[in-house]
Order: C-alpha cells, then structure tokens, then sequence
C-alpha cells in the first residue's frame, strides 16, 4: 500500500492540478447493504496510449466509472493522478472497491490527457476506453486483466492493464474472549443475566448488531466463552470505527434489561489484554440522575488472536475454474411453447423466465471460466426423430460435445431446442446432477469446481433418486441452483435446499449444504424492471456458492495454488504531477 493512498469514497483536501484525489461513491446501492464479501485495490497501468500532444508526450489519467445496476447510468468512482509526459503510465494511486461474487460490477475505464488544471473532463483530450466487469478482473489468470483500448474509430489505442489485489484485513478473523465484574444487579429474587451485545458503528453514525454473547446465568461477575468474528463483520476493515457494546440482564420474556454500555475500537482492542482493555460499563440514564454514580461495573477483554482465513479469491487468483453447467425443464406443464401463456413463450420483444434466469446466473459466472463454454442440457423432452423421451439431452443435439460458447450460445441453443423437441415429462432431476457429478468426481484437486443451475417450473418426480444424487454430490466440488419459475407450489424444493434440515438419503447425510432454491416469482420488479429482478435473483442465488466451494476445499484440505508471479511493468522513468 502506498502512503499516499486513501480509498475510493473520501474527497481530500486539494488534489493535484485542481482535481479531486478521488470522487465520491455514487448514491447507496440498495443490493449492498450487507457487508461486502471483501475489497479489492485496483491498480491500472496503460501500454502505447495515443499522443495528443504536438510537442511532447500526452499527460494521462483514469477515471473509474460504476454503473447502477437499475437504470445503468454511469457515475464516477474516482480518478488516478496524472502523471506527466509518457504514453506508458502506471498509475500509482489505487481504486479501492468492495467485492461479490454474487455482483455483476460493471466498470468503465476512461483515459484522458489533461491539458490544464480543470477538473472538467471536457476540457481535456479524450484518450480512449475500456469497458469490462469486476468478476473479468479477478477471474482473469493472476487477477490480471489486459483488454484493448477503444473509443476513437480508426486509431489504435494503446492497452490498459488492471490488477486486483484483495485487501489484507477483509480475511482477518478474531477470537476473543471477555469478562465483567460487579454488574448491577438486576433481578428482583437473584443476580442478573448478562450477556453482551456488539454493534459497529456505519458510515452515517448509526450501528448494525454484529455480535451477541451466550448468557451466563445468575451472576455479577460472568466469564463469557470466547467467540470468532470476522473483521468485516466487527468493524467493515476500518480499525478506527467505533464499536458499541452493550450489556443487558437477559428476562424470559424478551424485555431485557439494559445494564449500561462502552464503546471501544478494533485499534484499541488488538492491543489484547491490558489496562487499557478493561471498560467502565455506563448507563447513561443513571448517570445523569445521580451524581455519586460512578459506573455499572466493569468489562475486561481476557484475549484477542488474530486468524487469517484463505479466501475463494485466493483459489481464483491462484487458477481455480469454476464450470458452469445449464439444465432446463422440457416437461409438458410448462404450456405450449408458442402460447403466450407458456412460460417456454419465445416473445420477440423481451426474456421469458427460464431466459432471464439463465442469463441473470450465467453473466456472472462467466467471468470466472476462462473458456467460457458451457454444457446446457434439458431434461423431461421427447427427442427427434424417434420420440423418445430424454432426461439429459444436448441443448445443441450433439450428444458428444454438449458445450455452447457464452451464454448467448447457451440461449440460442435453448430457442433452438424448443422448436425441435416436443415437451413431455415426467420431471427428473438425478440424471443432470449425475451428469454434473461425473465431471466433478473426477478432479478432486481443487483446479475446478462446478455448478449446476436447474430451471424448472416444479413439481419433481424423483425425489427419492434426487436426494441420493445430492447425498452422493456432496462430497464432490459441486454446488446445485434451482430457480423455480411459474405459479406452482415450490415446497419440495425447499427440502432439497437443507437450510432448514440437512438433505438426507437412505440414513445417509449430505456432508455439506450444497444446494441452493429461490422461487423466481419472489424476484419480479413491480415495476417491470426486468434488469433489477435479474440482478437480485443473481445475489441470492449465488451469495451462498463462495462458503460452499470453501467448506469443500477445507473439508478436502486443499490450499490455493500459488498465484502467478505478479505483473513487474517495465521500468521508466516517471514525472508526477504534485
């Protein structure tokens, strides 16, 4: 990290040649409000920009733009300095973003050379563009991503290189432990009940609970178990951000009594057990009202270790290929195809369900196979010319080589299908999860893992063979989505899930949770903006797919490969602007 860096969002005093150093964030992203997976640091650097200036070499700078994910419009995340006199600059100040998986980020890197001390763009020569995703970046070999510029017809450009490096203190875990003494007493017959709550305080001063103890029974002077949080969690990787801690006599009936509270800070709490670590506990209430008060006891923190976890970015940057694996229900209860009705209905104008699904899952995926062809099969169709009925055929008819490159081949296929295959049932989910499973099953190193989207409009008719396909697939590198579209009652989706009860076959438990349900209705925008239900079916069903590849590389003991040795550029000699 550089000394000069500030991340993305802060607006600094000054700012060379009349620029702010960064801009502010564009408005708060209703899809963000949970904590971010982790943040990534972008570096940019450029190879051959164009030479605007008549007597010298062009003064570049990168501007960052995020796009909102309901009306796509560009808002600038924030600006790199100029630096003076060379078409090969690598810039030196970072973006520094939050990252999901489950996001599709879209970015847009501007390039300009700057002619004066305006901070107006307009007033400068445009340089080029590139234009790609968050998801590209990471997922690109070493999380390095070099794309072509583009912008001005008939000129080469020049290329831009990004690099993503995942912040140190988003991976960081905590085991800490804590103690109170003389807690006031609360209950009438005995001692109180305490337990503790923890807050972390937001942007815009107020405080989301991230932690809540056990409860110690009938005592003034408890020793809590020690507990793990992780960072992001206690304090967003901000080791200055105010945490709360509340204390409260727990009562059966839900209206627990507030003992008093102390605010401390991740800063002040690595500093582990010391004077400095044990808390006045204050009521604020009683404290104004009397004035020999003094405290409501104390707080002592016993312990603090610090754990760095592995991340699924770690395995990305280090080559892990995720392969992403489409099967759709042909069955006959989806209606006539040419129906409007249907939920199979080609409409000329916009997606059906089945292809805002598949497109919704698929875009993001995509960024992390470097091939980008995808196996899409269907199931539940009689097939020419015979009529026989399939449970896993080939989207494009070729049964050896079932693979569509992106996802727009992914769709064509399916159009193509519907015209062709005739649909029937019943509905049978095991032979597309086998089909999956037998890739899975035979790389085990951790070098791939595999997803399956099932879209269907229902009702499963193998459950039992289902469940045993699951059980079995489960210990394999696999996760499993089903996006339920139509009207229909989704509650055996919902046992195959296992959020609630662990999936299940024959005495046998899946070894982990790897499926995931959502009913698509759940996701339609009132408002007809088929763009935002895209966008929140996509970050439901895949917010779970990063822990499930990490329990099972962790179950498996395997650790990321060694990520390529990172981009060196080539040495120049640099002229900052101050």
């Amino acid at each position: 990290m550089f000394g000069l860096e500030k991340p993305a969002g802060r607006r600094e005093p000054g700012g060379s040649g009349g620029f702010p150093k960064m801009a502010s964030v564009g408005d708060f992203n209703v899809l963000s409000s949970s904590i971010p997976a982790t943040k990534v640091e972008l570096s940019v650097s450029c190879r051959n920009l164009l030479d605007r200036d008549t007597f010298s070499k062009s003064d570049p700078i990168c501007v960052l733009y995020t796009q909102a994910i309901g009306n796509k419009e560009w808002r600038e995340f924030g600006r790199t300095e100029v630096i003076d006199n060379t078409l090969n600059p690598d810039f030196v100040r970072k973006f520094i973003m939050d990252y999901f998986f489950e996001e599709r980020e879209n970015l847009r890197f501007d390039f300009y050379d700057v002619d004066s001390k305006s901070p107006n763009l307009s007033k400068h020569d445009f340089l080029g563009q590139m234009f790609c995703t968050l998801g590209e970046i990471v997922g690109s070999q070493g999380s390095r991503l070099e794309k072509s510029i583009v912008g001005i017809p008939g000129k080469k450009c020049g290329t831009v290189i990004v690099t993503a490096e995942e912040l140190g203190c988003c991976r960081d875990s905590v085991l800490m432990q804590f103690c109170a003494n003389k807690l006031d007493k609360k209950d009438f017959f005995g001692k109180s009940d305490p337990f503790l709550v923890f807050h972390r305080s937001n942007e815009d001063g107020s405080f989301t609970i991230c932690h809540k103890t056990e409860v110690i029974k009938n005592t003034l002077n408890p020793v809590w178990q020690a507990f793990k949080i992780s960072v992001r969690a206690l304090c967003n990787g901000d080791y200055d951000r105010t945490i709360k801690v509340e204390v409260y006599d727990w009562d059966r009936d839900g209206s627990h009594d507030f003992i008093g509270e102390f605010t401390t800070s991740y800063r002040e709490l690595s500093r582990g057990q010391s004077q400095f670590n044990v808390y006045e506990v204050i009521n604020p209430k009683k404290k104004g009202k009397k004035k020999k008060y003094v405290n409501s006891g104390t707080v002592t923190l016993l312990s603090f270790l610090i754990e760095t976890e592995v991340s699924f970015l770690d395995y990305i940057k280090g080559g892990t290929q995720i392969n992403f694996t489409v099967a759709i229900d042909f069955t006959a209860s989806n209606g006539n195809p040419s129906q409007p009705t249907s939920l199979h209905y080609m409409n000329p104008y916009q997606l059906n369900a089945y292809g805002m699904a598949l497109k919704a899952v698929g875009e993001i995926i995509q960024d992390y196979d470097s091939d980008k062809m995808f196996p899409a099969l269907g199931f539940g169709a009689r097939l020419p010319p015979d009529g026989r009925v399939s449970h896993e055929f080939a989207l494009n008819g070729n049964p050896q080589n079932p693979y569509c490159h992106g996802i727009d081949g992914v769709m064509e296929a399916y159009y193509r299908s519907l015209k062709s295959v005739q649909l029937y049932g019943p509905t049978n989910f095991a032979p597309v999860i086998n089909h999956v499973a037998r890739y899975a099953a035979s790389v085990k190193d951790g070098s791939q893992y595999f997803v399956l989207l099932i879209i269907t409009d229902g009702v499963i008719s193998d459950m039992a063979q289902t469940k045993e396909s699951i059980v079995n697939a489960s210990k394999l590198p696999m996760s499993i989505i089903i996006v339920g579209v139509g009207p229909a009652e989704f509650d055996a989706m919902e046992e195959l899930d296992g959020d609630v009860v662990r999936i299940s076959s024959r005495g046998k438990f899946a070894e982990r949770d790897i499926v995931q349900f959502v009913p698509f209705r759940d996701y339609i925008d009132r408002s007809g903006n088929h763009v935002l239900s895209m966008a929140r079916l996509a970050k439901d069903v895949l917010a779970e797919i990063p822990e499930q590849f990490l329990s099972y590389m962790r179950v498996r003991g395997i650790k990321p490969s060694p990520a390529p040795p990172p981009y060196t550029p080539p040495l120049h000699v640099l002229q900052t602007q101050i």
